[in-house]
């Protein structure tokens, strides 16, 4: 038996059939459409190198059922850049050397992304610590990864700031 889904995969819209129901969404994203910038890291919920957005929300992929999603927006690191211009989040990583191995670093990302566009960084390093406590690094990057998140977060103030005026 096959089930159908559809999902909204970095503004474009799939529709895929699963043979098994069980099929976790990091597993369809990589293995299915080809976009492995997730990562597998623990495959149970606790490293966040999966992570992506769903609806504008992060979730840990590996935990996440396809079907589950049917009907579904999701952005993945694939999708967060506009061509050669990074995503602002992307930028301050880089200038802050919030990475070192790479590994973790597009789950970290999505998770910043969806940090801020929750509005739980304010100006607070340890707001952004807490808030991006479900994405370890094993190379220890925290300062940089932390250092990022502020920058791009003032970085998205000051354009609606440019907005408004």
């Amino acid at each position: 038996m096959s089930f159908s889904t559809t999902l909204t995969v970095n503004g474009v819209s799939r529709t895929l059939a699963l043979d098994d129901p069980r099929v976790t969404l990091l597993d369809l994203l990589r293995e299915r459409l080809d976009l492995t910038g997730s990562k597998k890291g623990c495959d149970r919920g606790q490293c966040g190198a999966c992570t992506v957005l769903v609806d504008g929300r992060r979730i840990n992929s590996c935990l996440a059922l396809a079907i589950s999603h049917d009907g579904a927006d999701i952005l993945t690191i694939e999708g967060v850049a506009h061509g050669e211009q990074l995503h602002p989040v992307q930028a301050a990583f880089i200038a802050h050397d919030g990475l070192q191995c790479g590994f973790c670093t597009p789950g970290q990302i999505m998770s910043a992304i969806g940090l801020i566009q929750e509005g739980q960084t304010g100006h607070d390093p340890e707001r952004v610590r807490e808030g991006m406590s479900g994405n370890l690094c094993r190379c220890g990057a925290y300062s940089g990864i932390t250092a990022a998140v502020l920058e791009a977060q003032l970085s998205f103030e000051e354009t609606e700031r440019k907005q408004v005026a």
